[in-house]
């Protein structure tokens, strides 16, 4: 192994590393409350709700919306982990070290992104336990419920760091999960399907980038689709592959470094 390469794998290993221990060392504060707040979701709208309703496509109602469930532990948790560990070391000045060391900016973009993948599919695997102990569901074709669920995760990690780097204050950390991303996950399509809108809902509803990894996670689960999976699919990759040149040109450009 050459001295450069070496230099970039130690590097990435270590920033993955710190990320993996992070979480995992505080783990009642990013494990445990997504596995609470999604067994209340079971339990209020799966069973509760779920049970006066008919069935969906032909699954009950829990069924239906324990794809989209787990789809959305896997988002918040992979958005999360990467903008409020980037941005504390933008705040603290100690992401300067590795600004001056030899490490490429694709490596911390991908060293940071790594963490928000792993913890959004770890907390997407605690999910789909416990919807397990509420309904019954089986892989209809496991690489796509895999790719999907790996994209999805590496989608949003970029766009945690997107935040990350132009956050000014930690308010500004809150404020796209809580005003932009929360709605889009609620109307992307976790707890209906989009063929249940009217005719100019669907329209504006596929605007929702979303809806398209909910429903190939669904279809990759369950079998059933309301869009073509081979679109989504090929959607959702050209758009984290967007976000990944994106965020690679805002790093080379000091965006949110520079004093």
């Amino acid at each position: 192994m050459k001295p450069s390469s070496n230099i970039t794998f130690i590097s990435f290993s270590t920033i993955v590393s710190k990320e993996i221990t992070r979480f995992i060392r505080i783990w009642s504060q990013t494990l445990l409350p997504p596995a609470i707040i999604m067994a209340l979701y079971f339990i209020i709208f799966g069973n509760f709700v779920g049970s006066q309703l008919p069935l969906t496509q032909g699954y009950t109602y829990m069924q239906f919306i324990a794809p989209g469930l787990i789809m959305m532990a896997v988002i918040t948790n992979a958005y999360n982990n990467v903008v409020s560990s980037f941005f504390t070391q933008r705040f603290q000045k100690s992401v300067d070290e590795i600004l001056v060391s030899p490490t490429p900016n694709w490596v911390i973009l991908l060293g940071f992104s790594t963490g928000g993948i792993l913890r959004g599919v770890l907390v997407g695997i605690i999910v789909g336990l416990i919807a397990l102990c509420f309904t019954h569901l089986h892989f209809q074709h496991l690489f796509v419920t895999f790719i999907a669920a790996l994209l999805t995760s590496i989608f949003f990690s970029f766009a945690g760091f997107t935040n990350a780097l132009f956050a000014r204050k930690f308010d500004d950390v809150a404020i796209i999960p809580t005003f932009i991303l929360t709605p889009l996950t609620y109307l992307g399509g976790v707890f209906y399907s989009l063929n249940q809108l009217p005719p100019h809902w669907q329209t504006f509803a596929k605007l929702n980038p979303i809806i398209y990894m909910v429903d190939t996670f669904r279809y990759g689960l369950l079998g059933i689709t309301d869009i073509n999976v081979y679109f989504s699919l090929g959607l959702l990759f050209l758009l984290t592959c967007l976000l990944f040149f994106v965020n690679l040109y805002l790093l080379n450009k000091g965006v949110g470094l520079k004093p």
